[in-house]
């Protein structure tokens, strides 16, 4: 029994290790990104104490962005609601892809789900586990680390608000920077590029025919599609 507890003590280690090591490339992002929300909250009066609930209760990135313009705006829930929906849309196929690998999280599945947001995913959905750490642990910490991050940044933003004279035009481009190393990074460790040509091809489709600012979720449904027709061809080929 004591050698089961140091051996399930050191896979611990292992699998934080593991998880810290993983999202550092999102500690960068997050906090930049971060610090942008946090500074554009102070700046629309909400202090520390707002920022840091809507970071660790929201936790939706780009929508909490929008959501100061909104609480600002003094939009209507119905607005609200339909904005939610149209900008976090995405989520819904992430989802889809990780159900089987989230399956036997147990009970720290529901916050799992709540934490899946673009960046983890990106880091989550090859379904890799390093050597020697936990899966269900593992993919728990990566996203409780990234949501950390957010929340520092948040809270490190607000109270530079406070102090400082700060810009934030451009800063959305972290996100995008973000986007193309994790893509870049899971292109060099696997062999298949199949589903990362799908995904481009189908993005710049929809891209040139529904313009930039519709073509989000005709790209996701055509990935979708695509990739289910490329599954099932090989299911039934083997």
């Amino acid at each position: 029994m004591v050698l089961g507890v140091v051996k399930s003590k050191t896979m611990l280690k292992q699998t934080i290790r593991q998880a810290l090591y993983k999202t550092i490339p999102v500690l960068a992002g997050y906090v930049v990104l971060g610090i942008g929300f946090g500074i554009l909250m102070r700046n629309a009066g909400y202090k520390v104490l707002w920022t840091a609930a809507m970071s660790a209760f929201i936790y939706a990135g780009s929508m909490q962005y929008v959501g100061v313009g909104l609480l600002v705006g003094g939009a209507s829930i119905l607005t609200t609601a339909i904005t939610t929906i149209m900008v976090n849309a995405r989520h819904l196929f992430y989802s889809i892809s990780m159900i089987d690998k989230y399956k036997d999280a147990g009970r720290c599945k529901p916050y799992m789900i709540f934490a899946l947001t673009d960046e983890t995913y990106s880091l989550l959905c090859d379904g890799i586990t390093p050597e020697g750490a936990d899966p269900d642990q593992y993919r728990f910490l990566v996203s409780w680390f990234n949501h950390c991050y957010w929340i520092a940044g948040s809270i490190i933003g607000n109270l530079l608000g406070a102090v400082l004279p700060f810009s934030t035009a451009g800063i959305e481009f972290s996100m995008t920077a973000l986007f193309v190393a994790a893509f870049t990074e899971q292109w060099l460790n696997t062999k298949d590029h199949g589903p990362a040509l799908t995904g481009l091809l189908c993005t710049f489709l929809c891209l040139a025919v529904f313009g930039r600012d519709n073509f989000l979720i005709p790209a996701m449904l055509l990935i979708t599609f695509v990739l289910t027709l490329l599954r099932r061809r090989e299911e039934g080929a083997t």
